[in-house]
């Protein structure tokens, strides 16, 4: 990759870690707070009282809600303009993000598609070239689709005869997609148009695809909650209202169904799941003549099992039926039951974190401490070759079609920008397809893990990001992240604008919480349901560590997460307020009692509980970020964010957070709520939108921290 020689700052931060630094005070900026009104309200659910008085704010649609936030917009916007190097930020990382960047192409019969970014474009444009070594075209870009670039494409499938490509559309940042066919090879839009369509993708059979939809909600189309999810299939060229019914449950209100056919069109799959945890599986085989209906393969949402390929009467599934880890395993659709299934690759002591197919190859990636691992087998099991990996950090995509000779990958670390490589099934051999040109030196700047003991005596490892020779005495800026949850690996990642604080003597700190899968689902339940606070545990436990070892101090300690992160930040804030200096909880989950009356929420009942049940009622109530503020404690500095288009953790969330500690918190710190206006939970933002919401969040943090600038 080739590398600068030197770097041109626009600014410096004088951070606390060299001889020559020192901490400055921040001038106290003095809020003044929109008024809130209170409407006294308190629920008994088994027992426990549980107050909401700021319920109101739930009404995403009223007119009070609407002057309300436009209020707070006006608070926090006045607050950060007066942070005299936030426009310096912003053009460092404007700057730094400033490069070409690629996806991995894909090839659809003679044609290789890909996304492409120039530099600073809102959003990539999808582009596509005959063969390799063809010229290169337009094929969607959704930034001539809206002015401010809130539109988000995503490509969903593509027919088995390589003649048409389904792809969704979404807008400010909302969950709701549209679904558009183009026929690839004329780049001709043709008049399909399907609606309300949710976490859907487009699973071709034959002259047409299945999908996801739900009923047109009644209410809010952002808030209302989402119920009776149901499976179509549409034919290429037809009106949405004459989609075929392919599968419904009047019975069952709160399910996910997911319908998708394999590669040679004989078999039907489909999912079934109550929420993000397990799911039961089916199939049908489309040339038995005796089978007229679904025929049911695992039961009792006992495990995650997932259709990899197919080979005749062979199946190839991954699952973690007695099996944290994962398997292979290969069943004969004629003798489908559990007790005949075969396994072709065993469980390892490692997590297998995916297996995918190509070239009749299965290409198995699994996590050491975090780091991807990846091995190529033939169909019988056999290992064939490990393939070299570049450096520690994490690889994905290996798939492609059965006559595929080859297929590429992506690889990216913390200092390593994503790559992409293509790789000859036959020979192993990989080339660098194409690299990034990211405007820093990486030999500046380490990599370490480390490993901390949490309360419970578990080890739970870290990634540690910073400049070389950074002194350790306690005194540098620290930035600590972690999500915790839903089975999520937090895997080694590039950020461009990560770079930016790097670069002023920041330290960053990727934590490898429980809840996730990093050591797989051992580690998953260890973090879950009445195990969810050893999240949190884990979370204080990383920040105490980083303490006794000098590598900062409470007075520069931030910590950020989003979605179930930023439950994991409100829950630590409140627990721990005195080890923080600043909190920045993004899209979270506050509202720990009613998290699931909104939207999707009921789907998080598989890892949080259901807080109505006696169960689970008091122990999530405890944690609840919401409802444990306490009057007249010093929170760290806080800067909630949420966008007024998320429907997936609807916006009252940090609403009510944001209205309840701008009341009862002691006022030396600020409170502050970042609502972005056509923005939703995160996918599809404009990258104008993400440099300026980084730029804000990190002269928030230094700012909190009273950190000088040169």
């Amino acid at each position: 990759m080739k590398k600068l020689l030197y770097l041109t700052p626009l600014v410096l931060l004088s951070a606390c870690g060299g001889s020559n630094q020192e901490k400055k005070e921040a001038k106290a900026m003095h809020v003044e707070y929109p008024k809130t009104k209170i409407e006294k309200h308190a629920d008994t659910i088994n027992g426990i009282v549980v107050e909401d008085d700021y319920r109101w704010l739930e009404n995403d649609t009223s007119a009070e809600t609407t002057a309300w936030v436009d209020q707070q917009i006006k608070t926090t916007q006045n607050y950060l303009e007066q942070i005299p190097f936030r426009e310096k930020l912003k053009q460092r990382i404007t700057e730094l993000v400033n490069y070409q960047k690629y996806s991995s192409p894909f090839k659809v019969g003679e044609y290789y598609i890909y996304a492409k970014n120039e530099g600073l474009q809102n959003q990539y444009v999808y582009y596509i070239q005959k063969g390799l070594d063809g010229k290169e075209e337009v094929f969607l870009d959704p930034n001539a689709m809206s002015k401010n670039g809130t539109v988000n494409i995503n490509l969903a499938g593509y027919s088995k005869d390589h003649k048409y490509i389904a792809y969704t559309l979404n807008r400010a940042g909302s969950d709701w997609e549209e679904i558009y066919v183009m026929e690839i090879a004329t780049k001709k839009q043709l008049s399909d148009k399907l609606e309300w369509v949710k976490f859907s993708g487009a699973s071709w059979y034959k002259d047409g695809f299945f999908y996801n939809r739900f009923d047109k909600p009644k209410g809010s189309a952002l808030a209302a909650a989402n119920e009776y999810q149901k499976v179509y299939y549409h034919k290429v060229g037809t009106p949405q209202e004459k989609d075929e019914l392919i599968y419904e449950n009047k019975q069952v209100k709160q399910m996910y169904y997911n319908v998708f056919s394999s590669e040679d069109e004989r078999y039907w799959f489909m999912s079934q799941s109550q929420g993000t945890g397990n799911e039961n599986l089916f199939v049908w085989d489309k040339k038995a003549a005796n089978q007229k209906t679904w025929k049911q393969l695992t039961f009792d949402y006992s495990s995650q099992t997932s259709f990899v390929d197919n080979e005749g009467d062979n199946i190839f599934l991954m699952s973690n039926d007695n099996a944290p880890n994962n398997k292979l395993i290969c069943l004969d659709i004629k003798h489908p039951e559990k007790e005949q299934w075969k396994t072709i690759i065993s469980e390892k002591p490692e997590f297998i974190e995916s297996i995918t197919s190509a070239g009749k190859n299965f290409f198995v990636t699994s996590l050491k401490d975090v780091a991807s691992q990846v091995e190529q087998y033939d169909f019988s099991g056999k290992l064939i070759r490990k393939i070299e990996l570049p450096d520690i950090g994490a690889a994905g995509g290996f798939g492609g079609e059965k006559e595929a000779t080859e297929v590429f990958y992506s690889f990216t670390s913390f200092l390593y920008p994503p790559t992409i490589y293509r790789f000859n099934i036959a020979s192993g051999k990989s080339e660098v397809f194409r690299t990034a040109d990211v405007k820093f030196n990486k030999a500046d700047y380490e990599t370490k893990q480390v490993f901390f003991t949490s309360k419970d005596g578990t080890k739970v490892p870290m990634f540690i990001i910073c400049k070389k020779g950074t002194e350790l005495n306690g005194k540098n800026p620290t930035l600590m992240y972690g999500y915790g949850g839903f089975r999520i690996v937090l895997n080694p990642s590039f950020s461009p604008s990560r770079i930016a604080f790097l670069e002023q003597g920041g330290i960053y700190v990727l934590v490898n919480l429980r809840g996730g899968q990093e050591y797989g689902e051992k580690w998953h339940q260890q973090g879950m349901l009445l195990n969810k606070q050893n999240v949190f545990n884990d979370f204080i436990a990383a920040g105490e560590y980083l303490i006794k070892e000098k590598y900062t101090s409470s007075d520069y300690l931030a910590i950020q997460g989003g979605s179930n992160g930023g439950l994991l930040i409100g829950a630590c804030m409140t627990q721990r307020p005195d080890l923080f200096r600043v909190a920045i909880p993004m899209v979270g989950v506050m509202d720990m009692m009613r998290f699931h009356k909104f939207t999707v929420g009921f789907g998080w009942i598989d890892d949080y509980g259901n807080p109505d049940s006696a169960t689970y009622t008091k122990y999530i109530h405890d944690y609840s970020p919401y409802h444990n503020i306490k009057e007249g404690v010093t929170y760290p500095a806080t800067l909630i964010t949420t966008g007024d288009h998320d429907d997936r953790v609807v916006p009252a969330h940090s609403f009510k957070f944001g209205a309840r500690l701008q009341a009862a918190a002691n006022t030396s710190n600020p409170a502050l709520l970042y609502i972005e206006r056509q923005a939703g939970h995160g996918a599809g933002k404009p990258l104008s939108k993400s440099i300026e919401e980084t730029a804000d969040i990190y002269s928030f943090i230094l700012y909190n921290m009273g950190l000088s600038v040169k």
